[in-house]
């Protein structure tokens, strides 16, 4: 199992936003990758959803959310994802189907340069509630800086 350290401990960016290595349990019949809540990743799976026939002038995401938790697979084609905490910055490029990018909660991100054939998979620890986004990068800038400030 994954352990996310939490607490008021500065961590980097790419200590939050873990990229994340699946096994390939395939063989000369194909690949086969296998992905298990709490197991493979931090957290219970209460939701899927997948982002396909986007293309490179598109950016979706552009939000934080303060419950949810996520993992970003490309499971074809390839994307980026910027992910930043009012601080630093971190781009990832998702182009393998045995890799993802782990996105805790309160981290802003944006999923971009999509390929023609991406088919981006997101799992997420919580079901959909509208109200617990943030969508407003400056309303997300000063809640991270009231956060910083506790922890001081």
């Amino acid at each position: 199992m994954i352990k996310i350290l939490k607490g008021c401990r500065t961590m980097t960016l790419k200590e939050k936003c873990l990229i994340l290595q699946f096994s390939d349990l395939g063989d000369k019949r194909g690949k086969l990758v296998v992905i298990e809540g709490g197991k493979a990743i931090p957290f219970n799976i209460k939701r899927v959803f997948y982002i396909y026939e986007s293309d490179s002038t598109v950016i979706r995401g552009q939000h934080a959310n303060m419950e949810s938790e996520f993992v970003l697979i490309n499971v074809a084609g390839q994307s980026k994802v910027r992910v930043t905490d009012g601080r630093e910055e971190y781009i990832v490029e998702l182009n393998r189907p045995m890799m993802g990018v782990y996105i805790p909660k309160m981290i802003w991100k944006d999923m971009y340069d999509f390929s023609r054939d991406s088919v981006l998979l997101v799992l997420a620890s919580t079901h959909y509630n509208g109200k617990e986004y943030i969508r407003n990068y400056e309303e997300y800038l000063k809640m991270m800086s009231k956060e910083e400030k506790v922890c001081e």
